[in-house]
C-alpha cells in the first residue's frame, strides 16, 4: 500500500513538473519573440538613417556628431529641435528632416492622447472623496482637466505603471510651474519637497486647500507660527542686544519701500515693510518712523541701526544719536565695499580690459554652436559668473576667464572652431582671437583679479548671516595691505586704488563701533602682527563712555581693560587661548570673560552685531505686488502677511544652509550679466556701468544657471 502511494505521488510530481517546464518554455519563447519584435521595430525606425548606433544605448547624430544617451527616442527630440526631454536641439539638422521627425512625434502623441483621455475619465469616475475630507469640497470634474490633457497628454501606456506614475507626477508639477509662471528657483526651497512628501502620504483623492482657505486659515496660522519663533529669539536680546536693519527698495514709479529687519546671533527676522514714497525726503517723518520701530523692539535692546545711503543719512543719524544715547548708527559695509569695486572698474585701463573681455563673451554666448564648443573645451564650466551686483559679476567673470584662459585659447585655435564658417572668418571672431592671444590682455586680467579678490573676500564675510562687526576693521586693513604688496614696485597704481579705498572707508564705512569691536576681538587683540590697535583705542573709549554713561557702571572698568589686554585671569587659561581664533568673539567673551564682568557685558553686546544690510535674498517683485495701485486694502494686508512669512522662511533656510560650500556672492535669480552677453552696436567701454542703478530692481527673474565658484573661500590667488 505504501509503495502504491509513493508511486502515485511521484507520478503526480512528474506531471506537475512537466506542466511547469512547458509553461516556463512557453514564457521564454514569448519573451524572446516579443523582444525580437521590439528589436526589429526599433531597427526599422526610419530615424536610424540619421544616426549611428554605438555601444550600449548610445547613438550619434550624423548632422552635429553629438552622442546621446537613451537611444532613438532621444535622437528624435534632438532632431525635432524642441527643447524637450532635456535634449539639446541639433544645430545642423536640415529643415526637411526636422519636419519629418516632428510629424512622426505628432502621430505618436495623437495615439497617446486618445488612450490617456479615456484612462483619465475612467480614473476620475472611480475616485471617491475620503471620509476625513470636508463634504463641501468637490472633486475636479473631467471637463476642467480636458484642455490641459489635450495639449499635454500623459505618459506612454506601454510603460510600467510605476514609471508612468512618476512621469505623470513630474509632468503635472511642471505644468503647474509653467501655467502659473513660477520661477524655477522655487523648486530649491525646503518646503517644496516637504509638500510633495505630505501629499504622497495622503494617497489618491486628496484635495488641495482652496484659495479662500489659503488666504485666511492657513495664512493666519503660519504667520502666527513664524511670529512665535521670533518671540523665542527676543529673549536673548537682553544679553546680546540686536541690530535694526533698514534696507531700501525703489522702482521706476517713484515707489520707495523701507524694509525693517532685526538681527542677533541666533537669527535675523524680517519685521515689516513701510511705504515711504510720499515722505522719503522728509527727515521729520523718517525720524518719527525710526522712533516707532525702536520703541517696538525696546531702546534698551537696540545696539545699532544699519541703513544704506538712500536715506538722508546725516539727518536721521543725528536724530537717533541725540535721542538714544546708547544706540549707534552705522553704514552698510556691503554697499560701501560694492562702491569700492565699482570705482575700481571705472579706472581707465581696468575699464578697457573689462570691455575686451566682454567682447569675447558676447561672441560665444550669442551663438549656440560656439557656446556648446566652449563648454566642451572648459568641461562644462562657464566663462560668466552671475554676482549679486554688476561690479561683483564683472570681477567674478574676470576670475573665471583667467582660470580658463588656456582652454579658451585652445578652443579658438581648434579645428572645430575653424570649421564653424559663419563665425571663424567673422571680423568680431578675428578680433577675439587676437585678444585671447594677447599676453598683455591676460596680464591686465590678472592684475584686475589681484586687486579685486581681497575685497571680494571681505564682501563674502560681511554678506554672511553671522556677526562680523568685530572683523571688518581687520579685513579691510588686510585688503589694503594686499594692494600695497602687489604694487610694491608701482607707487602710482598703488596710490590710485588706495585713495579709492581710503575715501570710501573714511566717508562711508568707518564707524567707532567697528573700531571698538576690533579692539575687543580676541583674534585681533592677541595677534602680535596687528599694528593698528593703538590707533583705534580712542574710538574704543568713546564707545565705552556711550554704553556705560553712569559712573557706577564704569566702576573698576580700567582694571578690567588691563586684565583683558594682558590676558590675566580666565583670559589667559589654555582653553581661552585655544579658542581665540576658532570661536565667535561674542561667544568667547561669554565663556571666558568672567574676570571682567562689566567689560564682558559690553563686549558681548558689541560683538554680537552684523555690519551689513545684505543678509537675505531680495525678491523685489513681491514688494511690487504688495504696493500695486490696482489692489484694494484687503489684498494689501494679505500680501503684507505673505511677505512677512516669505522673508522669514527664506532667512530660516539661509541659516540652515550656511554651512554648505556655496559662494554667497553669486546670485542666479537676478540677471546682472547682460553686458557680458548682449550684443550692442554702439557699445562703449563704460556704457555697462550706467545700468547699475536699476539692475537690482528688475522683477523679471532669469533662470540662467552658471557654474559654481571656481575660487573657493580658502583658495589663495597670487598669495593674497
Amino acid at each position: 500500500m505504501i509503495m502504491v502511494n509513493v508511486s502515485v505521488f511521484l507520478m503526480r510530481l512528474l506531471f506537475h513538473y512537466s506542466i511547469f517546464s512547458f509553461g516556463v518554455g512557453c514564457l521564454l519563447i514569448y519573451i524572446f519573440q516579443k523582444s525580437f519584435c521590439i528589436l526589429m521595430v526599433r531597427e526599422k525606425d526610419i530615424c536610424w538613417e540619421y544616426a549611428e548606433k554605438l555601444d550600449g544605448n548610445k547613438v550619434q547624430c550624423k548632422f552635429c556628431q553629438r552622442i546621446l544617451n537613451g537611444g532613438i527616442s532621444r535622437l528624435k527630440h534632438h532632431l525635432s529641435r524642441f527643447p524637450s526631454k532635456g535634449v539639446n536641439p541639433c544645430s545642423k539638422v536640415r529643415d526637411d528632416v526636422t519636419d519629418r521627425v516632428r510629424a512622426l512625434i505628432a502621430s505618436k502623441e495623437e495615439v497617446k492622447e486618445t488612450f490617456s483621455v479615456k484612462k483619465q475619465k475612467l480614473a476620475l469616475t472611480e475616485v471617491r472623496s475620503p471620509g476625513n475630507l470636508s463634504t463641501t469640497r468637490a472633486l475636479i470634474s473631467t471637463d476642467s482637466t480636458l484642455p490641459v490633457m489635450k495639449i499635454f497628454p500623459t505618459g506612454n501606456p506601454l510603460t510600467s505603471p510605476f514609471s508612468n506614475n512618476l512621469e505623470n507626477a513630474e509632468r503635472s508639477i511642471a505644468l503647474f510651474f509653467f501655467e502659473n509662471k513660477l520661477d524655477f528657483s522655487v523648486a530649491r526651497s525646503s518646503s517644496y519637497q516637504l509638500m510633495i512628501d505630505a501629499i504622497a502620504k495622503c494617497g489618491p483623492g486628496f484635495i488641495g486647500p482652496s484659495a479662500e482657505i489659503l488666504k485666511t486659515t492657513w495664512l493666519e496660522r503660519i504667520k502666527s507660527e513664524v511670529g512665535l519663533q521670533s518671540k523665542d529669539v527676543e529673549k536673548e536680546w537682553v544679553t546680546t542686544g540686536c541690530t535694526i536693519i533698514a534696507d531700501t527698495w525703489t522702482d521706476y514709479k517713484s515707489k520707495a519701500m523701507i524694509n525693517f529687519l532685526v538681527s542677533s546671533p541666533s537669527r535675523t527676522f524680517f519685521h515689516k515693510s513701510v511705504d515711504a514714497s510720499a515722505y522719503f525726503k522728509n527727515t521729520k517723518w523718517l525720524a518719527d518712523l525710526f522712533d516707532s520701530v525702536i520703541q517696538e523692539f525696546g531702546p534698551e535692546n537696540v545696539v545699532q541701526i544699519i541703513m544704506d545711503s538712500s536715506f538722508n543719512y546725516t539727518g536721521i543719524a543725528n536724530h537717533i544719536m541725540q535721542n538714544y544715547g546708547t544706540i549707534f548708527v552705522s553704514p552698510c559695509a556691503f554697499q560701501c565695499l560694492n562702491l569700492i569695486l565699482e570705482e575700481f572698474s571705472k579706472v581707465d585701463w581696468v575699464s578697457r580690459c573689462i570691455f575686451q573681455a566682454q567682447t569675447i563673451t558676447k561672441l560665444i554666448y550669442n551663438s549656440a554652436s560656439l557656446l556648446d564648443l566652449m563648454k566642451k573645451f572648459t568641461g562644462g564650466q562657464e566663462l560668466i559668473r552671475t554676482g549679486i551686483t554688476k561690479s561683483v559679476s564683472t570681477f567674478l567673470s574676470l576670475q573665471s576667464m583667467l582660470k580658463l584662459r588656456t582652454r579658451l585659447k585652445h578652443m579658438f585655435h581648434s579645428p572645430e572652431f575653424a570649421s564653424n564658417t559663419p563665425y571663424a572668418n567673422k571680423q568680431q571672431s578675428l578680433s577675439c582671437i587676437a585678444t585671447a592671444d594677447d599676453g598683455d590682455f591676460w596680464r591686465t586680467v590678472e592684475e584686475c583679479v589681484a586687486i579685486s579678490e581681497p575685497f571680494l573676500k571681505v564682501l563674502r564675510e560681511v554678506s554672511d548671516v553671522k556677526p562680523t562687526v568685530g572683523s571688518i576693521y581687520e579685513l579691510m586693513t588686510r585688503a589694503k595691505e594686499s594692494i600695497r604688496t602687489y604694487y610694491i614696485m608701482d607707487e602710482n597704481k598703488c596710490k590710485t586704488f588706495l585713495d579709492i579705498v581710503d575715501k570710501k572707508w573714511r566717508d562711508q564705512l568707518h564707524s567707532p563701533l567697528h573700531a571698538a569691536a576690533a579692539f575687543l576681538n580676541p583674534s585681533v587683540q592677541y595677534n602680535p602682527e596687528i599694528k593698528f590697535l593703538s590707533s583705534i583705542k580712542e574710538d574704543f573709549y568713546k564707545v565705552l563712555e556711550k554704553l556705560l554713561p553712569v559712573p557706577d557702571m564704569r566702576r573698576d572698568i580700567t582694571n578690567q581693560i588691563y586684565t583683558f589686554t594682558k590676558a590675566h585671569g580666565m583670559f589667559g587659561c589654555n582653553l581661552a587661548k585655544e579658542a581665540r581664533n576658532t570661536v565667535a568673539p561674542w561667544l568667547w567673551w561669554e565663556q571666558y570673560g568672567d574676570s571682567a564682568p562689566a567689560l564682558q557685558r559690553v563686549s558681548i553686546r558689541i560683538l554680537s552685531q552684523v555690519c551689513s544690510t545684505f543678509s537675505f535674498q531680495r525678491q523685489w517683485s513681491t514688494f511690487r505686488q504688495i504696493h500695486s495701485e490696482k489692489r484694494n486694502k484687503i489684498d494689501r494686508e494679505i500680501l503684507n502677511d505673505i511677505v512677512y512669512i516669505n522673508y522669514n522662511l527664506k532667512l530660516a533656510r539661509q541659516m540652515k544652509a550656511k554651512s554648505l560650500e556655496v559662494d554667497v556672492l553669486q546670485f542666479d535669480d537676478i540677471d546682472t550679466t547682460s553686458e557680458w552677453m548682449e550684443e550692442n552696436e554702439s557699445a562703449s567701454p563704460t556704457q555697462w556701468l550706467d545700468r547699475f542703478g536699476p539692475g537690482l530692481d528688475s522683477s523679471d527673474l532669469n533662470t540662467r544657471q552658471f557654474g559654481s565658484s571656481i575660487f573657493g573661500a580658502n583658495d589663495p590667488i597670487f598669495g593674497l
